[in-house]
């Protein structure tokens, strides 16, 4: 729906709850989420994270007895995954409502559960029963099958060159989206320099995407400059764009063209000019090093959304620019394809390239970030 509220209200209104029910329970369920805005918000001008926080609301609204969470705080700032945590601990503890979750960062999540069930990638069942004792008796063997172990983060790839000069520089950047009622970005400046990777962070919709998306020279800033490798890029054709910088979406649906995997690995290099030999080697590379070979022939919008995130990682690096831009590039990730992620990118980033990445994931920001800016609304905080 349009506002947030009515999107909230519209399974009640749905299961026909007596008109007075409705908003009360709407309310409660927006501040049992943390969610940050009136009911009047818009929900065009919502950031990802707070889009996943008003769809657990109206789910919330609706006080089902079976609730299925799948990777429920997936793009949430740590406040916010905490107050959702908090709700669903809330409801486990009235017991009346029988909860399953699907996770792959398991070690917040091991209060709120009675019961671990670890499946394979052919749907057998690997280990179950109570988190303390499977987790206790299966460690090695589930860190081997790529699961996250508590306690057991992958470590991080050794640096093997030091920073150089600037790649990308952005300063005293301000923008406003059509709809939005305050700027989405107020006087920020960053600089991206070459063999270096520079984090972006802070809470849901504090302009982390809308940086990024300047950064690549996708959005033109209103007020402000962006340089990268000395050209303004938003002014740049696509195909001078691409090969400078590689993006990488918060929905890796919205950059999907192709109709197949390999083929979707294929467009970058093919627009560019990259010749045929060459471009079939970078594809059997990425295909192998992101886990997708067995996926290869398969249409993209059929993928998990860890393959997806994979896969639009590697049409970033399809094109060997020379920055990468990142939004989110660790989400749905078991422990295996997020070690290979960060060992691919720091590889990358030791052969001279720039990257800039937003992430609420803090045990990547902390593994491979050379530099941090904060932002709190629109703000460097």
């Amino acid at each position: 729906m349009a506002r947030s509220g009515d999107d909230v209200a519209f399974g009640l209104e749905n299961r026909c709850v007596p008109t007075d029910e409705i908003w009360p329970r709407v309310h409660r369920a927006l501040a049992d989420v943390g969610f940050p805005y009136s009911e009047d918000h818009a929900t065009a001008a919502l950031s990802g994270g707070e889009k996943q926080r008003l769809a657990i609301a109206g789910i919330l609204a609706l006080r089902p007895r079976v609730l299925l969470l799948d990777e429920p705080t997936a793009n949430l700032d740590p406040e916010g995954a905490r107050a959702v945590r908090e709700v669903i601990a809330r409801v486990a503890e009235r017991r009346e409502v029988t909860m399953v979750m699907v996770e792959h960062r398991i070690a917040d999540a091991l209060p709120l559960v009675d019961r671990v069930i670890v499946i394979d990638a052919g749907g057998g069942v690997v280990a179950e029963g109570p988190p303390r004792a499977v987790f206790a008796r299966e460690a090695e063997r589930l860190k081997d099958l790529g699961v996250w172990v508590p306690g057991a983060a992958p470590a991080a790839p050794p640096r093997r060159t030091t920073p150089g000069g600037e790649a990308i520089v952005a300063r005293d950047l301000t923008y406003l989206y059509p709809r939005g009622a305050a700027p989405a970005l107020d006087g920020i400046s960053a600089t991206v320099r070459h063999g270096s990777a520079l984090a972006i962070t802070g809470p849901n919709g504090s302009g982390k995407s809308t940086l990024a998306l300047l950064l690549a020279g996708l959005l033109r800033p209103r007020g402000g400059e962006v340089r990268a490798f000395g050209d303004e890029p938003s002014r740049l054709r696509p195909r001078a764009l691409v090969r400078r910088i590689g993006t990488v979406f918060q929905d890796p649906e919205h950059q999907l063209v192709a109709a197949r995997v390999d083929d979707e690995l294929r467009v970058g290099p093919r627009a560019i000019g990259v010749a045929a030999g060459e471009i079939e080697q970078r594809v059997r590379e990425l295909l192998e090093r992101l886990d997708l070979s067995k996926v290869a022939a398969a249409n993209p919008f059929t993928l998990s959304g860890g393959e997806k995130r994979r896969l639009s990682v590697g049409t970033a690096l399809a094109t060997s620019p020379g920055a990468l831009v990142l939004d989110e590039p660790t989400f749905g990730q078991d422990r295996r394809t997020f070690a290979e992620l960060l060992t691919l990118l720091a590889e990358y980033r030791d052969g001279g390239g720039a990257i800039a990445f937003a992430s609420h994931d803090e045990l990547f920001v902390d593994a491979f970030a050379d530099e941090r800016l904060r932002l709190v609304g629109g703000r460097a905080a």
